[in-house]
């Protein structure tokens, strides 16, 4: 700091209290209390909130996830830290999470929208048929929808061999006769944030044409539950107007960028509802089909798009990428148009 001082002049910038029995650190050329100094600039977990500790290198090493900016421990990844299954964000110690029958870890924040059976799941599936008939892509087939857990799906993914799956699957359109058991009762939560007492039903699903049935993961928010529906509805368009021997980026791609573009008409209707419902007292007049979406909900959206945009994988990432562009570039008609004619993505 290139000064001399007075014994009782040399103080913490923080607690301004002298700085005489331990050492002391200097940051901007202003002197603070090592203790103080850690504090205001050593880096805290936001899992356990403690001090991130340095490494072997004395260095401070902490890990953050991309979308929400936590940061927290490295250690937290292999100390058995629950992870929520649809937002990715640990548990913190001041929020406990539920664990489903199938052991999948929820957040409460995710939970409030979980949808939890098929039937509770039906309005929201007409809503995105309404979505693709607004785009002019009425499915003409009724296809039906299924709510079901991870051994389910598991199962009858083992009979559908046609199509590339991520390795958690949380969606599958079938096009293969088989026997699912359906979720049709709502669970309930029991003793230690358990889901229990779901029940399950066995249901015969029949082909009678390109498409037998879609099968959804069940215990997600809404507007995962949602994007995943879309994505293989999408899946279920492509089968039901001809589109044959496609690629699986091709394919796969072009369901998520339809899972992407639901996603972005729903936060920006929520957004909507929001502001009319800040602007008039008339409830009439400020009502929205959809319903304003929270600040939380509206968020986990985001987050949902995100997954969609930064996919790691060439086949769903890069396949989203080459989609999105294509249809920014020259609109969904004539991309369809085009790989249905080429089984590419117009450049």
């Amino acid at each position: 700091m290139g000064a001399l001082w007075h014994p009782n002049c040399f103080r913490c910038d923080t607690c301004h209290q002298p700085i005489v029995d331990e050492g002391f650190r200097v940051h901007n050329d202003r002197p603070y209390h090592t203790s103080c100094y850690k504090e205001l600039y050593h880096p805290k977990c936001d899992v356990c909130e403690q001090f991130i500790p340095m490494n072997t290198e004395g260095l401070i090493e902490c890990w953050a996830h991309p979308f929400w900016r936590i940061q927290y421990c490295p250690s937290h990844e292999m100390d058995g830290t629950r992870k929520c299954c649809s937002c990715e964000r640990m548990e913190r110690r001041d929020a406990e999470y539920v664990t489903l029958d199938d052991g999948r870890n929820l957040c409460l924040e995710c939970l409030g929208s979980a949808v939890m059976d098929t039937s509770e799941c039906q309005p929201l599936y007409l809503d995105i048929q309404e979505f693709f008939e607004g785009l002019n892509m009425k499915i003409q087939q009724q296809v039906p929808m299924l709510l079901v857990e991870r051994q389910a799906l598991n199962e009858a993914l083992d009979g559908e061999k046609s199509h590339h799956h991520l390795p958690e699957t949380r969606g599958l359109c079938l096009a293969e006769e088989q026997i699912v058991r359906t979720i049709s009762r709502r669970p309930r939560l029991g003793a230690g944030n358990r889901i229990m007492g779901i029940k399950t039903e066995p249901q015969r699903l029949t082909r009678q044409c390109e498409v037998t049935a879609i099968l959804v993961l069940y215990g997600l928010p809404r507007l995962s539950t949602g994007s995943i529906l879309a994505h293989e509805l999408m899946h279920a368009w492509l089968r039901l107007n001809g589109y044959r021997n496609l690629s699986d980026k091709v394919e796969e791609g072009i369901c998520q960028v339809l899972a992407h573009m639901w996603l972005d008409s729903e936060i920006v209707s929520g957004s909507a509802s929001n502001i009319a419902s800040t602007s008039s007292s008339s409830s009439a007049s400020t009502s929205s089909k959809k319903g304003a979406k929270s600040q939380l909900e509206t968020k986990l959206g985001e987050f949902f798009k995100y997954q969609i945009e930064a996919h790691p994988s060439s086949t769903y990432g890069d396949g989203f990428r080459a989609g999105n562009q294509a249809v920014l570039k020259y609109g969904l008609r004539n991309t369809l148009i085009h790989i249905k004619m080429t089984g590419n993505f117009p450049v």
